[in-house]
């Protein structure tokens, strides 16, 4: 079994792995590479480069002497041994790959997670919003904390009009959904897999949070909506008990269940 010599070792693999991801798609989260285009592995024989690939989960080796390298894993476990903050390793993602970023985030911090969640509003708010769908691009539940969150891709040259405006339609899009108690409650019975445990959540705490790729120009909105760049997105969400006097929450005393047959 292959043994790295030291810790900068690990670095230079790290690094040149990046090299290649930069130059690859953004839209491909679990792209092919060419073994040989990855300058590390030129120093070492086919059964060391099997036995690294084996170390690490975010490499499989795949046919033609390629290797699938995923994203998402290979950016979180990169924040222990390149120089690069998260926001600089996540310009290698497209939309959805930050997304799918962010839900593991939540995940390693004990959430029950899921990406694209989509409703219809049936309730009389529709007709003030004249707005009946609703797509929220990360949900995240753990205790009675419910977190909607609106990813933006944004950079801090963006002007805060622009960044105000959507940080207020994710509060539209909490609103909705504090308004279709049967949603929420199938809702939650999706994120926590169980069906007549789901009333212990309550009473949720619904926060709706825009996640910025860089840092905004604004941390809250005219609303309290928080604006957090991806790099402080970890510390946000362990110190979010201590801070929610500062932000918007939406209460949800009561749901409703449909019947199981």
């Amino acid at each position: 079994m292959f043994q790295f010599k030291s810790r900068d070792e690990i670095e230079r693999l790290f690094h040149d792995i990046y090299e290649v991801l930069v130059h690859i798609d953004r839209e491909l989260d679990k792209p092919w590479v060419k073994i040989k285009s990855i300058e590390f592995f030129d120093n070492y024989s086919p059964e060391q480069i099997e036995s690294i690939i084996m170390k690490f989960n975010f490499l499989t080796k795949e046919s033609w002497n390629h290797i699938e390298i995923d994203k998402i894993e290979f950016i979180l476990e990169s924040l222990q041994f390149l120089h690069y903050d998260i926001a600089q390793l996540s310009k290698i993602l497209n939309y959805s790959g930050f997304e799918k970023l962010i839900k593991q985030i939540l995940a390693l911090n004990g959430y029950s997670a899921l990406n694209n969640f989509r409703f219809s509003d049936k309730s009389s708010f529709k007709q003030k919003t004249s707005q009946g769908r609703y797509e929220v691009d990360v949900v995240g539940l753990n205790n009675s904390h419910l977190l909607l969150i609106d990813a933006k891709q944004w950079n801090k040259r963006d002007p805060y009009s622009a960044i105000n405006k959507a940080a207020n339609l994710q509060l539209r899009r909490a609103e909705a959904l504090k308004r279709n108690p049967d949603i929420v409650g199938d809702l939650l019975k999706q994120l926590s897999g169980r069906y007549f445990e789901i009333r212990k959540y309550l009473p949720l705490k619904v926060i709706p949070i825009m996640v910025t790729l860089e840092e905004s120009t604004i941390k809250l909105n005219n609303n309290h909506i928080p604006v957090v760049p991806i790099y402080i997105l970890n510390s946000f969400i362990q110190e979010l008990s201590d801070n929610l006097y500062y932000f918007k929450i939406l209460r949800i005393g009561k749901i409703s269940l449909q019947t199981q047959l």
